[in-house]
């Protein structure tokens, strides 16, 4: 009998921001289409529970969390372009929480999808970019830990680079990070990365697959026992924040490239959501329920 993916999502991911580009809304409205859609069923999802602060360490600065716990605008933290609440803050720890909870599951199940998470512009020392918690990071870190993972890949196909997560494992050799995005778009000065491939404006579905199809050969040769995939909906043509060219079709396709390349060579592999900004929330929803249900089948 085939293994079926876990499924996490927390209804603490919802927070409210106030008018912001940033869709919180949008983690509940992929686990309704999911749900709507027969893909899954309520009893399947596993609830996760807020990461505890000794695997944040694992991640991130004292310092920098005691900021967060304490709600202070400084130098760490002032640079999220998010307001700073309790209610914000715990939302980004379930994300961890989850994001974890999925890499774990994935091990026993061979996929694991949050329905959230993805925030890799958060860095050991500092929020950037919408992210307050690198749950990647904190993910790989807890496996690392608990699981006796000694080689991990994060292949981030959000449009804009995973800087945070790069530099976080900066000089990790048990960790390959890649990223593929849009070179001209935040952050203005990226970070390097085991491998970064940075797409001109405008960039379509086959150049991509094209260039992606390369990248990944370069993470299977390095022989992951965990791939953490960091979906995002925001190299979406109709994306408010990105600037390349893929259809729904061509992000379907990409997915099936990262994930069937994970479930033929049987290496575990967690999911995240990561960003989405279109025009239409509809869109993104779409985008991101597309990218569970390549895991999920």
């Amino acid at each position: 009998m085939p293994r079926v993916a876990a499924i996490v999502h927390s209804p603490r991911y919802h927070c409210d921001i106030g008018r912001h580009v940033f869709p919180t809304e949008k983690f509940a409205l992929v686990r309704d289409r999911l749900l709507a859609q027969g893909a899954m069923t309520e009893r399947a999802l596993l609830e996760p529970v807020a990461a505890p602060r000794a695997d944040l360490l694992l991640a991130h600065t004292a310092e920098y969390l005691d900021d967060l716990d304490h709600l202070r605008w400084t130098r760490r933290t002032m640079y999220s372009e998010l307001p700073l609440s309790e209610e914000i803050v715990r939302a980004y720890v379930f994300a961890a929480g989850g994001t974890a909870l999925a890499a774990r599951e994935a091990l026993q199940r061979g996929f694991g999808v949050n329905l959230g998470g993805g925030f890799h512009h958060a860095f050991a020392d500092r929020a950037e970019g919408f992210c307050y918690i690198n749950d990647l990071a904190v993910a790989i870190r807890v496996l690392q830990r608990d699981h006796g993972i000694r080689r991990a890949a994060v292949v981030d196909c959000d449009v804009h680079q995973g800087n945070g997560t790069a530099g976080i494992f900066a000089g990790d050799a048990g960790v390959f990070t890649l990223s593929i995005h849009q070179e001209m778009n935040y952050p203005a000065f990226k970070e390097r990365g085991d491998l970064d491939i940075g797409l001109g404006n405008g960039t379509g579905d086959e150049e991509y697959l094209a260039r992606l199809d390369g990248a990944l050969d370069r993470v299977w040769a390095f022989g992951p026992q965990l791939v953490l995939y960091q979906a995002g909906a925001d190299p979406f043509v109709e994306d408010q924040l990105g600037g390349l060219a893929l259809t729904l079709a061509g992000l379907e396709r990409r997915d099936e490239r990262v994930l069937e390349g994970c479930r033929s060579r049987g290496i575990p592999a967690a999911v995240t959501l990561g960003g989405g900004y279109a025009r239409r929330l509809e869109d993104t929803v779409t985008i991101h329920a597309q990218t569970c249900a390549a895991a999920i089948r």
